[in-house]
Formats: C-alpha cells, sequence, structure tokens
C-alpha cells in the first residue's frame, strides 16, 4: 500500500492545524485552543505513522522490528484522550480542569500499559499492514492490541454520544458542528469496530485480514475528514456569517454613497479606499463615507420636509420603517441638491437648466430608502437633524 489514504488525512488535519495556529499564538493562554491544536496534531500524526512508508522507515531506522507499531498505537491513545479534554473544555463547567485530568491521567495509563505490552512481547517478523492480526495470538502484544483498540473505541463512542446529545440543546453553527464532530467519531469508532472484528477472527481461526487493512483505513480517513471540518466549524462559521453580513450592508448602501459621492469628492470627505481589504473594512470605510457627508450636511436637513414625506410614505407604504427611511431619503437628497446649490465656486458657473431638483424623484428616493433600510445610519441621520433642530432653536 502506499499509504495515500493516510497522508491525505495527515494533510488535512495539520491543515486545519495551520489555520488555528495565528489564534493560539495571540491567545496562547486559552486551553480551548490549546487542545484543538494538540488533537489535530496527534490526529495527523496518528495516520502519518501508520503509513506504510512510514511504518518502514520507523523500522528501518530504530532496528527495532515493528517499532513503528507501539508509536502508532501510542498517537492513537494520546488523539482519543485529547478527543475526550476537548469534549469537557468544549462544554464547560464547574470541574473542567478537574475532569480533564482524569481523562489524561486515564490515557496516560494506557500508554504506559502499551509500552511495556510491546517490551514483553516478541514480534520478530516486521508486518508494516497486518500487525494487529498478524500478532493477534501472541502473547503481551495480543493484550497491547486490544488496549489500545479499546481506549480509541471508548473515546470515540463518547465523544459520537456526547456530540450528538449536545447538539440536540443548541443551535447555529455549533451544533453544525457538533453534528459532524459525532458523525465523524462515529466513523471513526468503525476504525476500532473492524480491527476488533479482524482480530476476534484471527483468535477463531479466521482470516479477515482485509478487514483491517483496507475498510479501516478508509473509516478512519473519512472519520478524520469529518471531526477537522465539525472542530473548525463552530470557529470559522460566525466569521463566515459576519462576512455576509457584511457584504449585503456594503452593496445595499451603494445607492446612498453614490448620491453623496460628488459631495464626498468635492469636499474631500472620503478617506482612500482600501485595497486588498476584508468585507468588514470595506464596509467600515463606506459608512465612514456616509457618515462624513452627513455630517457636513447637517445645517442643511429640512424637518419640515422630512415631516411632509414621512406622513405621505406611512400612508403609501404601510410600514414606519420604511417609511422612515423613505423620509430620510428625501431629506438627504435635498439637502445634498441645497449644499451644491449653495457652493459660491459651483453656483455661477452652472447652467439654470443643469440645477439640481431640489425635489429627488421617486426611483431615487426608492434606491436611497433601500440603502437606508435597517442600516444604522438612519439613526446617525436621525442625530445629525436633532443637532441641526437643537442650533436653530438655540
Amino acid at each position: 500500500m502506499s499509504g495515500l489514504i493516510n497522508y491525505l488525512s495527515c494533510g488535512l488535519l495539520w491543515l486545519g492545524m495551520l489555520v488555528k495556529a495565528p489564534d493560539l499564538i495571540r491567545h496562547w493562554r486559552d486551553p480551548y485552543l490549546r487542545v484543538i491544536c494538540v488533537l489535530l496534531g496527534l490526529a495527523g500524526a496518528c495516520f502519518f505513522i501508520g503509513a506504510p512508508p512510514t511504518v518502514g522507515a520507523i523500522n528501518h531506522l530504530s532496528g527495532v522490528p515493528n517499532l513503528a507499531a507501539p508509536l502508532t498505537y501510542a498517537s492513537i491513545t494520546a488523539y482519543s484522550a485529547s478527543s475526550q479534554v476537548l469534549i469537557v473544555y468544549w462544554r464547560g463547567g464547574p470541574h473542567v480542569h478537574r475532569t480533564a485530568r482524569r481523562w489524561i491521567v486515564a490515557y496516560a495509563l494506557v500508554l504506559v500499559g502499551i509500552a511495556v505490552m510491546f517490551a514483553l512481547g516478541h514480534t520478530p517478523v516486521e508486518r508494516r499492514t497486518d500487525f494487529d492480526t498478524y500478532y493477534a495470538t501472541t502473547p503481551f502484544t495480543a493484550e497491547m492490541i486490544v488496549l489500545y483498540l479499546a481506549g480509541h473505541l471508548a473515546a470515540v463512542s463518547v465523544t459520537t454520544v456526547s456530540s450528538l446529545r449536545w447538539a440536540r440543546q443548541v443551535h447555529g453553527w455549533l451544533r453544525a458542528g457538533l453534528v459532524t464532530l459525532g458523525v465523524g467519531s462515529l466513523f471513526g469508532a468503525g476504525y476500532s469496530v473492524t480491527k476488533f472484528a479482524a482480530v476476534i477472527a484471527r483468535w477463531c481461526g479466521r482470516d479477515w485480514t482485509k478487514l483491517g487493512t483496507t475498510v479501516s483505513p478508509a473509516a478512519a480517513g473519512l472519520g478524520a475528514v469529518l471531526i477537522v471540518v465539525g472542530v473548525l466549524i463552530p470557529l470559522g462559521g460566525p466569521r463566515l456569517t459576519e462576512r455576509r453580513r457584511a457584504r449585503r450592508t456594503y452593496a445595499r448602501l451603494e445607492p446612498l454613497e453614490h448620491e453623496l459621492d460628488e459631495l464626498l469628492t468635492r469636499r474631500a470627505l472620503r478617506l482612500p479606499r482600501p485595497r486588498w481589504a476584508s468585507p468588514a473594512t470595506r464596509l467600515v470605510w463606506r459608512q465612514t463615507s456616509i457618515h462624513n457627508a452627513l455630517g457636513h450636511l447637517d445645517a442643511f436637513f429640512d424637518r419640515a420636509l422630512y415631516e411632509r414625506t414621512l406622513e405621505a410614505a406611512a400612508r403609501g407604504t404601510g410600514g414606519a420603517e420604511r417609511a422612515e427611511a423613505t423620509a430620510w431619503a428625501a431629506v438627504v437628497a435635498a439637502a445634498v441638491s441645497e449644499e451644491r446649490d449653495s457652493d459660491p465656486h459651483l453656483a455661477p458657473v452652472l447652467a439654470p437648466d443643469r440645477l439640481p431638483d431640489p425635489a429627488p424623484g421617486t426611483a431615487l428616493l426608492v434606491h436611497i430608502a433601500d440603502a437606508l433600510t435597517r442600516s444604522p445610519l438612519v439613526a446617525a441621520a436621525r442625530v445629525h437633524a436633532g443637532t441641526t433642530e437643537g442650533s436653530t432653536r438655540a
């Protein structure tokens, strides 16, 4: 076997670890992040060490036949412990650290047992792919095999049950991650079950070696893919949601910025456009430009126009939020026109037939109202208008 499944699974898991590495560097005291990175690293090590080419290299360099077997079992055991600790920290509670230490101590004893059993056993013939079934009847080595399989099966079973049970109590990205993690752990259990079946068949005098050399790696590889996805979903999902929300808001504010574009350019109120920026950064840039323009226009806001438009829009749309946005759209458009007319550098050179219409058209109101609906800029415009009204009364 080339070990392609092993190396692909290892690469995927270590890629997930690299994705989380920057967060770990920034928040290295966070035990949750440490456990996630350890889990992904150990899971990748299981596949890397267990690949037939790696097994051969370890055995050859060490000069100990089958030394790669206990190393693989040890990495699987350590991964099992980290998966339990991850679930413990994920759920939280008053005794998180104590429960995590108990799991670590339990699997540390399993690691000691694997080392002792391998030292006591006799495995002179190198077996790169079927070590479990070939030495299933060898004293001490058989106990080592059963010990690591039992530890792994217990870990993935607890992870599966805990994840799926907890998924019923939560929603959103966390639920999606827990379900994916639970399904991945279930496939991981398929690895131990098929290995156990092949070993038990060997005890009964049957040869089910193919079950352990073909089905088990496939189940483990698929489980690894789902586990890494399940771990990363609750971490990356909210970021994707924020990016999508930022893109939608950025697009919705485009008509309003377009209406203010001439003012922003003429008065140099716009910051340089960010390049290669995230959606959130571009949204902040557009919101800042609009806020700058609204701040400049606050002296031109017409409260009477707002009241008239609000009353007419309320009768026409029947929705208070939509009516308010339409009223502010009319006020903003009229303020832009009035501000341009008041500019002494522009007014003399404009022909009468090109002067902006102080009463904006229906299509313009629709586009700007769409930009203002559910936008925090409505509140900003309200603040500017309130400030102007107060100054006028004073």
